[in-house]
């Protein structure tokens, strides 16, 4: 294999070196880095940060990137995929400015070149830290992650066993609650290009030991051509209590309801679109939890279910087919993180989940309705870590740690997870190095392929093995003036028994099998510098070599840059950019030896938003305009071959906040 990755080092390094700021502004700066081995900025009245609020290490040598609420509405993000398209090390694809088309590529979300395996993924979706997603075909419905609900959302790019299971990767809603005394209100609506309509409101307290948080959305658009339409509505609450000053309970409640249609390859016969593809979900969690000094901990149950219905999807010439899907997701989880004398810690818990699933397919030229009854799996997985925070003088702080995760599935065999890593701290300087397995068990969707889509498969999905990724990283981070955040990981993946559908050959019938591997190696920079309280700027480059090279939604190159400025006292401007190198597309197939031969060009967007603060004098609440366009330079781009991304546009908008 010849890898593209050396020919790009050199590039990632002096764009990291670059963004340091002239050696004057370093003289006399002082500081210390986070004793959990994190450097974080010195806190200053600020700005928001643009595109990312930061990239957090654990005490595991692992790292996740937070984007807060604030990212998400200087992004004017309307979704999950608006959230994280620049995010580094984050690619998407999409058909429609709102709704995911989500029985096909027309919504995704993947991470450092994985999740594009359909059916089945690699990268899993949760808000409040449990299941949201489809277990008939086990992959995201990203219309299903709200995001009016995110207090912050967590994008963790490597398998991180301390954390959770079943997955490579995870994103994360986390919702939002008021911490301090108080209540807020907000609202915003706003209209923009190819009839599109943004409607969202929200209310939250905290008061004598309650607090609680209520709110909803409403999106619909037009489209930027014909049946490029679609709709999000959302609402969601919260009630927590203080039982006392160490124990709390919370309860989140969560429903949804989305549709959107397939605009079809550009120029193509209508009748080939790919139809309609409605969402639905309700989902709960109960939490109780507790801290004291040296014992932190919580139980968590859930329970979410909901649907995928792929509606008028052409099945033979002349007829359409309606595909109802039904999932159910419930169980607990329990952990406890108890710390000793000499900088000891000690995680310990355990997930329980159960799902289940089934779907049916009606005909529109009256044949028989197929039904798939369902099937179902649960998987325990008790999971410990341990680490030693080390002073070994100078001012310099080593930690160890090792740890894993035991998997028990109800049908298939048993798998470990293990993870080791190593950080250090030295005032500004961070380093981590990290090795950790990911463990992702098959779903639903095998059964289902096996009994209703491909009988010839017989019984083999009872033989499959989990698909298991070793995962090594090597991170610096270092913060030279207290205004300035540098970032680098080095990362390799080492992928191995991918499952896929092995054809008849040799008098031996179509099977199953964990036959197909892959290796991504990669690098990603960030650089963060906010040289006044009112400007923030941030960089960010991943680079990609993945093996085989026509791995989907893994490109070679991504750039993503953004800025934050406060200036003439109420104007707000964030301007972002990014480029994304020519890239293989399409779900990555479960069949032994395809090809992905489809790409798209490379393409550069730059995005903004200008928000104005009204002067009101002496009144209690906020009042904001704002003006948000995309696309400025009216670049021609696409995610999916045939499937023209909008050209400029805009939206205007109010906000209400007291």
């Amino acid at each position: 294999m010849t890898h593209r990755y050396p020919r790009y080092f050199l590039i990632c390094f002096l764009f990291f070196f670059l963004a340091v700021p002239p050696l004057q502004s370093m003289a006399g700066e002082t500081g210390d880095g986070a004793a959990t081995g994190a450097t974080v900025l010195e806190e200053i009245t600020i700005t928001d940060r643009p595109i990312i609020q930061g990239n957090q290490t654990d005490i595991y040598g692992s790292t996740k990137t937070v984007i807060t609420q604030e990212q998400i509405n200087d992004l004017n993000a309307q979704d999950l995929e608006t959230a994280l398209r620049m995010t580094p090390g984050v690619s998407m694809s999409r058909f429609n400015p709102i709704g995911s088309f989500s029985g096909a590529d027309g919504g995704g979300v993947f991470i450092r070149g994985m999740g594009s395996s359909r059916p089945g993924a690699e990268i899993k979706t949760m808000v409040d830290g449990v299941p949201m997603f489809m277990s008939v075909w086990n992959h995201p419905l990203l219309d299903l992650m709200s995001i009016d609900s995110s207090q912050a959302i967590e994008v963790y790019k490597s398998p991180q066993p301390q954390y959770f299971g079943n997955a490579v990767g995870l994103i994360n809603i986390v919702p939002k609650r008021i911490t301090e005394p108080g209540f807020f209100t907000s609202a915003e609506a706003a209209v923009g290009s190819y009839g599109t309509h943004i409607a969202k409101t929200e209310h939250g307290g905290n008061v004598n030991g309650w607090d609680y948080y209520l709110g909803g959305g409403l999106r619909e658009s037009h489209g930027h051509r014909d049946h490029a339409d679609g709709e999000l509505k959302n609402i969601y609450g919260r009630i927590g209590r203080q039982l006392s000053d160490n124990w709390d309970l919370n309860i989140f409640a969560m429903a949804n309801d989305n549709w959107a249609n397939d605009p079809g390859v550009e120029g193509a016969d209508p009748s080939k679109r790919l139809g309609r593809y409605e969402t639905r979900a309700w989902m709960g969690t109960a939490t109780l939890s507790h801290e004291y000094e040296n014992a932190k901990g919580e139980i968590k149950l859930y329970q979410s279910t909901g649907e995928g219905d792929w509606l008028d999807e052409p099945y033979l010439p002349g007829v359409t087919d309606n595909l109802y899907n039904d999932f159910l997701f419930y169980g607990a989880r329990i952990k406890e993180t108890l710390t000793f004398g000499s900088g000891m810690s000690l995680l310990a818990g355990a997930d329980w989940d159960y799902t289940e699933g089934d779907c049916y397919w009606e005909y529109s030229d009256g044949r028989p309705d197929k039904v798939w009854d369902g099937n179902d799996f649960d998987i325990l997985s008790p999971y410990t870590a341990f680490s030693w925070q080390i002073g070994v003088g100078n001012g310099v702080t080593i930690t160890p740690s090792l740890g894993a995760r035991f998997y028990s599935h109800s049908q298939y065999a048993d798998e470990w997870a293990p993870h080791a890593g190593l950080t250090a701290s030295f005032g500004r300087f961070d380093a981590h190095v990290g090795y950790s397995r990911g463990v992702v068990y098959p779903g639903l969707e095998v059964i289902l392929v096996s009994q209703e889509l491909n009988t010839r498969l017989g019984n083999s999905w009872k033989d499959l093995d989990p698909e298991i990724v070793d995962h090594y990283e090597i991170g610096i981070s270092v913060s030279p003036t207290r205004q300035t955040l540098l970032d680098l990981i080095l990362f390799y993946e080492d992928g191995k028994d991918r499952y896929v559908v092995v054809p008849f050959a040799g008098g031996v019938r179509p099977h199953y099998d964990n036959v197909e591997e892959f290796t991504i190696q990669g690098l990603e920079a960030t650089a963060t510098w906010q040289p006044a309280a009112n400007f923030s700027v941030f960089a960010g480059v991943t680079l990609l070599d993945p093996d085989p090279g026509d791995l989907p939604y893994a490109p070679e190159v991504t750039i993503s840059t953004g800025l934050t400025l406060r200036f003439l006292e109420r104007f707000k401007l964030n301007l972002n950019a990014s480029y994304v190198s020519s890239m293989h597309v399409n779900a990555q197939a479960r069949k032994k030896d395809t090809e992905n031969t489809t790409t798209v060009d490379d393409f550069f967007l730059v995005n903004g938003k200008l928000t104005y603060d009204l002067d009101l004098k002496g009144a209690d609440y906020k009042i904001k305009l704002f003006l948000a366009g995309e696309n400025l330079t009216d670049q021609n781009y696409e995610y999916q071959s045939g499937y023209p991304m909008p050209g400029i546009n805009g939206m205007l908008g109010i906000q209400f906040e007291m």
